[in-house]
């Protein structure tokens, strides 16, 4: 996947991103997973042909995944995929970035979840001093794995000594489980002061988004769009303030919606819901977060509404109020460079 130029608004500056939604595996670049293929001796050929990832529906999506996932090994390995994602990300003008990283993934390439999470932290350092980008990590419970490995996830997050791990997420296949039967995971992380969000209502329905918002109590919930199917449902996430995690590109890649003119961001955004985007898996899904803006101005938003979804991240952000503070600033800087309504407290 080639690099694009930044998603830009009406004036001369750069359109301010912030991604609260992306898989650190699923942002491995197909290049660099051949590379640490040939190096630890992999097969690789079954997921990537001519540079690109294989797979035809979400359950072979997640086989390529899992299987790319393996390559990766040892601290320098999570570290040069961690900076290789925000480099990108900056280089497109994203101010900030949280990523979901797997503990089980970790386990099943043998490497050992603290090298696993001290490398990710110094690629995010890495990036940090280079581009300026701040990101911090999400860990994440794989629900197809059961609610054990769930809830070892949530006191894997919970543990001392996490640098930039600040929240729990539930993710994995959502046609498996009841979000009730993670419940106790969530009470782990809720516990240990994490940021609380969860996959829901992507291939579900609303039914799952509201069974999420019932037992898990998160502040967000990534995809969220099939609560557009239930009026009521929507109207109570705008009540309450949950922000969705948008990811329209993953949407459109998955056949979850035939043509971004189907997807429900507008409508949601119409509703008073707080929406963000996020690229969920970008080689994977052949998008990048300026193409999720891109894409929703597509969908009908005005820059000024998509600026909104760049404000709403960093106020949704899982992180530190001082370094809060401190983007919103930058954030207030460039989009009054475009001379965006969006900016007033």
């Amino acid at each position: 996947m080639t690099a694009s130029r930044p998603a830009r608004g009406t004036g001369a500056g750069p359109f301010p991103l912030a991604e609260l939604h992306c898989h650190i595996e699923g942002a491995a670049p197909p290049a660099l997973v051949e590379r640490l293929a040939q190096r630890y001796g992999v097969d690789i050929s079954a997921i990537i042909r001519d540079g690109a990832y294989v797979w035809h529906d979400f359950t072979s999506f997640l086989a390529a995944y899992d299987h790319a996932a393996t390559v990766f090994r040892s601290e320098e390995d999570y570290a040069d995929l961690a900076f290789a994602y925000l480099r990108e990300l900056a280089a497109q003008g994203a101010l900030y970035a949280e990523f979901f990283i797997s503990p089980d993934h970790a386990r099943s390439s043998g490497t050992e979840p603290e090298v696993y999470a001290r490398g990710l932290a110094a690629g995010i350092v890495r990036a940090r001093d280079e581009t300026g980008i701040e990101a911090r990590m999400v860990v994440v419970g794989v629900r197809h794995l059961g609610p054990e490995a769930v809830e070892a996830a949530a006191q894997f997050a919970a543990g001392p000594s996490r640098p930039f791990v600040t929240g729990f997420n539930l993710a994995g296949d959502e046609r498996i489980g009841a979000a009730r039967d993670f419940a106790k995971a969530f009470d782990v992380a809720r516990d240990a002061g994490l940021g609380l969000t969860a996959h829901a209502g992507e291939l579900c329905g609303p039914d799952s988004v509201r069974e999420a918002i019932r037992w898990l109590k998160p502040s967000r919930i990534g995809h969220g769009v099939r609560a557009v199917e239930d009026p009521a449902l929507v109207h109570e996430i705008a009540e309450k303030g949950i922000v969705l995690e948008v990811c329209p590109g993953s949407n459109l890649a998955l056949g979850i919606y035939p043509a971004i003119a189907a997807h429900p961001l507008k409508r949601l955004v119409a509703a008073g819901v707080r929406a963000t985007l996020g690229s969920d898996d970008p080689p994977f899904f052949h998008t990048h977060l300026s193409r999720e803006y891109r894409l929703a101005a597509e969908n009908g938003l005005t820059d000024a509404e998509r600026i909104g979804l760049t404000r709403n991240a960093i106020e949704a952000a899982f992180v530190e109020e001082d370094v809060r503070r401190r983007l919103l600033d930058r954030f207030q800087i460039a989009a009054l460079s475009l001379g965006s309504p969006a900016t007033s407290d």
